[in-house]
């Protein structure tokens, strides 16, 4: 189930303090987590980061499933933001983060979450 990022969440994203920390799931289930800067939206629904330097990362995203986001606003509010995991190496996606992708990254890819559930602390957001 697809859903679009709440307005008040994404100015919290627009308003983030430091990184955010993005969170995949390997083929053999183990959990990976990494902090991430290169980051943007595209659309109403999904999360980008560029994929500069993933390893892991990039073994679980190519696996496909679910991945989850989290960040906070420069008030200390958290948000977590769940979905299915997209990687892009060409098309829309892909074109636009090279537009935000510092250009000293290579930028290999786009990982996209799209969005299906959002989350404040406990509180269901969307």
């Amino acid at each position: 189930m697809m859903a679009s990022i709440p307005e008040n969440v994404r100015q919290a994203w627009e308003d983030r303090d430091g990184p955010a920390i993005l969170a995949t799931v390997g083929e053999d289930g183990a959990p990976n987590i990494i902090y991430v800067t290169c980051v943007g939206v595209f659309g109403d629904d999904r999360l980008v980061v560029a994929d500069n330097y993933f390893d892991k990362t990039r073994k679980n995203l190519l696996h496909g499933g679910k991945g989850s986001m989290l960040f906070r606003d420069k008030k200390g509010k958290a948000y977590q933001v769940k979905g299915r995991l997209e990687y892009h190496t060409e098309g829309e996606v892909f074109d636009r983060m090279k537009t935000w992708n510092p250009a000293k990254h290579p930028g290999h890819a786009a990982a996209a979450l799209r969005v299906e559930e959002v989350f404040s602390g406990a509180e269901k957001l969307c």
